[in-house]
């Protein structure tokens, strides 16, 4: 059984480590049609339902941060990835609506 617990990250925080240029993977965990709606720059696409076997596309990575609309599935991908023996995964609060809110304006909100 890991040890390790899923982190929790604001998204200006993340916007503060992004820009100056720390090397996160973002791993988006919504449905394709949120996908195309609006994310967050940079990111990848991995839906919540194909996370766990798509894990050997981001297995070299050092810290990853999930998301999805407001913070529940991110917090069930980032779970796995740590049972999965990831050590640094954060869970984006508050999710892409947060971000839009609170760092980028211009990624449109939605209702899920």
């Amino acid at each position: 059984m890991s040890t390790n617990k899923v982190l929790h990250i604001q998204p200006v925080v993340l916007h503060q480590r992004l820009q100056k240029g720390d090397d996160i993977c973002l791993i988006d965990v919504r449905d394709g049609w949120e996908n195309s709606l609006s994310s967050i720059e940079g990111s990848e696409h991995i839906p919540l339902n194909e996370l766990v076997d798509r894990i050997q596309e981001i297995m070299f990575e050092e810290e990853i941060v999930v998301y999805c609309h407001h913070g529940e599935r991110a917090f069930l991908g980032a779970q796995a990835l740590i049972e999965s023996g990831f050590k640094k995964v954060y869970h984006l609060t508050g999710g892409i609506d947060a971000w839009s809110q609170v760092v980028d304006s211009r990624v449109p909100r939605y209702r899920g």
